[in-house]
């Protein structure tokens, strides 16, 4: 009988150590599996950009060219500007892949159009990361940020002529980004080297690339006070060209409604767009006689309201400097783009924006696009 209790006893306390220790193990597993992320992982995005622009000009057509004949044009048109789709899959912890389009750019011929961005990137750690494919090489302020979040009503006249050179816009090539911090600064640094002939060609126009570097450093947390260096050489069809820029950016809180946030970026660079544009005949021998620089100062004042869907209401106005052949023939193209945006919803989910684009030359050229204009846009944006 004592044989039996006490072998009754054994079972009982191993029953009362070995059931507890097998849940709790349970636990733990079922707590693995809740944190386990399944793969891949898909997040769609969306841009619709529409516009209502009129041109204030009677002889100035709404893409900004002059007609010395006074040709019938339309001075007036609504437009689909963007109607952009993405999509980025993660195919892993450290791995992402992304596509994205701009369905607006079939109303003209989409070639080398359409596809925007088509990459992957890996991911070692904060410090370094990879990206292969089509995408926007960072080179200035503007490439850091999407269409749909900037302060005015579209990028600057600079951004697109430095695109037309293959220092900025979607690019393919290659580029590492990552973050470190140099005496408790924080430094984002970018390293590219592309082709430098623009988006969805079948391949390089010669074996030369462009090889560019961006070093932003945060000098200031509370304003948000960033500067940033830029530098690219290459070679373009065996000739040398460069690019060298800086920016700085600052976002400064007045009060608990008023924010005022500004930027400044100056650029200058080889146009060997433009060089190769001029029949041999005409141009000289040196591609670094034809240089481009330019200059713009854009500050934004946001008052957030808060009202119903109503989130804020902002007021910006960009100046901007640009000659595009500032050493052989300068003609300075100065612009100012007064506008006025109402934010609905959060993070610009919808917006309404009005602005005058006003152009002024230092030399009217008829019948091109180098002649004094202005363009009033009428702008909605709803980000999907």
């Amino acid at each position: 009988m004592k044989k039996i209790s006490r072998l009754f006893f054994s079972k009982l306390l191993f029953a009362i150590f070995l059931v507890p220790a097998l849940l709790s193990a349970q636990n733990e597993i079922d707590t693995v599996k809740k944190k386990e992320v399944k793969y891949p992982q898909f997040q769609f995005k969306g841009l619709f950009q529409a516009r209502y622009l009129v041109g204030l000009n009677n002889d100035v057509d709404l893409l900004g060219v002059h007609h010395a004949n006074a040709d019938a044009f339309s001075s007036n048109s609504f437009d689909i500007k963007r109607m952009r789709t993405q999509v980025k899959a993660a195919i892993g912890p450290h791995t992402e892949v992304v596509a994205l389009i701009n369905l607006a750019e079939f109303k003209t011929d989409p070639k080398n159009k359409v596809l925007e961005n088509a990459y992957i990137k890996y991911t070692f750690n904060k410090h370094i990361g990879l990206t292969l494919g089509q995408f926007r090489p960072w080179f200035g302020i503007e490439e850091t940020y999407p269409i749909d979040i900037i302060k005015s009503l579209d990028f600057s006249n600079q951004y697109y002529e430095f695109g037309k050179n293959g220092w900025s816009s979607f690019q393919i090539g290659a580029t590492v980004t990552g973050v470190f911090d140099i005496n408790k600064i924080p430094v984002t640094y970018a390293l590219s080297a592309l082709n430098g002939n623009g988006r969805n060609q079948e391949t390089d126009k010669d074996n030369g690339k462009q090889y560019m570097s961006r070093f932003v450093f945060g000098l200031s947390k509370k304003n948000n006070v960033n500067f940033g260096l830029n530098g690219g050489i290459g070679e373009v069809q065996n000739r040398k060209v460069y690019a060298v820029g800086l920016d700085l950016t600052t976002d400064v809180k007045l009060s608990d409604l008023f924010f005022v946030d500004m930027q400044l970026e100056a650029k200058q660079a080889t146009n060997h767009n433009l060089y190769f544009t001029i029949p041999t005949a005409n141009r000289t021998a040196q591609v670094n006689d034809y240089l481009m620089r330019g200059f713009y100062f854009l500050p934004n004042f946001r008052y957030q309201i808060n009202y119903k869907k109503l989130t804020s209401i902002e007021f910006s106005c960009r100046y901007e400097y640009l000659d595009t052949n500032f050493r052989l023939d300068s003609n300075v193209k100065q612009s100012l783009v007064p506008m006025v945006g109402l934010e609905f919803l959060k993070d610009y989910g919808a917006r309404i924006q009005m602005g005058v684009q006003i152009d002024r030359f230092d030399k009217n050229v008829p019948n091109t696009a180098n002649y004094n204009k202005e363009l009033f846009v009428l702008q909605v944006q709803s980000r999907l």
